[in-house]
C-alpha cells in the first residue's frame, strides 16, 4: 500500500512537473507566437480577431526598396561574418586546445569576452575606434565588428568538439610525413567538420539578429534587417514588421535545427571514432 501510495505521489509530480514546464514554455513563446498571425492581416491594425486574410504584407516587404536593400545587407555582413568567424574560431580552438602555454587561461577570457560583455559597451568602443579610423558607416567596418562578437560562439562550440581529441593522430600523420598544414586538413578538419558547421551557423544568427552594434556604426546606406525593423517602430508601426519578424522566426528555427542536427552528427561521429 505504501508502494502503491509512493509511485501515485511520483506520477503526480511528475505530470505537475511537465504542467509547469509546459506553462512556462508557453509563457516565453506565446508572444511571438502572437506576431505570426498578425502579419497574414488584411487591415493595417494590429487587431484580433483578423478581418480578412493576406499576404499584403509579405509582398511590400518584397517590393520596398528599403526593406530588400536591408535585407541584403544583412545577408551580406552575415556571410562576410560567417567566413571569418568560423576561419578565425576554429584556428584558435584547435590551438587553444593543443598547445599549452603560460597565459592560456587568460588568453581563453580574453577570446570569449565579447560572449559576456554588454553589446551596447562593445558597440560605443567600436564606435570610438572606428571613428578614428574612419570605418564607421560602413559595410566592412559592420562585418569586423560582428566578427569579434560571432568568433567567440564558434571558439566554444568547436573547442567542445575537441575536448576529447586524440592528440596522438596528430602524432601520427607527423611520423608519417604530413605537414601540419595537411595533418590539419585531412585529418583534424574532418573529425570536427560538424563543430565547425555548428559553429558558422552560430555565427549567422548572432551577425544576422546583431542591433545594438548596428544601430551605433551603420548609416542608411548600411541599415541591416535589424535596424530597419527599429527605425519602423520609432517612426510608423506597419504589419510589414510582423511579416519580417515572422521570416526572421522561420530563418532562426531552421537554423536552429541544422545546428542540434550537426551537433548531434558530431555526436555521432565521435562516438564511432571511439
Amino acid at each position: 500500500m505504501t508502494g502503491h501510495a509512493a509511485t501515485t505521489l511520483e506520477r503526480l509530480w511528475r505530470w505537475l512537473y511537465y504542467g509547469f514546464c509546459a506553462a512556462l514554455l508557453v509563457f516565453l513563446i506565446a508572444p511571438m507566437l502572437a506576431i505570426i498571425p498578425l502579419s497574414f492581416n488584411s487591415e493595417p491594425f494590429f487587431t484580433y480577431p483578423l478581418r480578412g486574410v493576406s499576404l499584403r504584407w509579405y509582398a511590400q516587404f518584397a517590393e520596398s526598396y528599403e526593406w530588400r536593400l536591408a535585407f541584403s545587407n544583412s545577408l551580406i555582413i552575415a556571410g562576410a561574418t560567417v567566413v571569418l568567424a568560423t576561419a578565425l574560431g576554429t584556428l584558435a580552438a584547435v590551438g587553444l586546445t593543443v598547445a599549452n602555454f603560460p597565459g592560456k587561461g587568460a588568453l581563453i577570457a580574453l577570446l570569449i569576452s565579447p560572449m559576456m560583455v554588454p553589446h551596447i559597451i562593445t558597440g560605443l568602443g567600436m564606435f570610438f575606434l572606428y571613428s578614428w579610423l574612419g570605418a564607421v558607416q560602413t559595410l566592412w567596418g559592420i562585418i569586423f565588428a560582428h566578427t569579434t562578437v560571432a568568433a567567440p560562439f564558434v571558439v566554444l562550440t568547436v573547442a567542445t568538439s575537441l575536448a576529447h581529441f586524440r592528440i596522438n593522430l596528430l602524432r601520427a600523420a607527423a611520423s608519417l610525413g604530413a605537414s601540419p598544414v595537411a595533418t590539419f586538413f585531412r585529418v583534424v578538419l574532418p573529425i570536427i567538420m560538424p563543430s565547425v558547421v555548428a559553429g558558422a551557423l552560430f555565427a549567422f544568427v548572432v551577425s544576422f539578429d546583431e542591433l545594438i552594434i548596428a544601430l551605433l556604426l551603420s548609416g542608411s546606406d548600411q541599415r541591416t534587417l535589424p535596424r530597419q525593423m527599429w527605425a519602423g517602430t520609432q517612426e510608423e508601426i506597419t504589419p510589414v514588421i510582423t511579416a519580417v519578424a515572422t521570416v526572421l522566426m522561420c530563418i532562426s528555427i531552421l537554423l536552429a535545427l541544422a545546428m542540434q542536427w550537426m551537433q548531434r552528427r558530431g555526436e555521432r561521429m565521435k562516438t564511432h571514432a571511439n
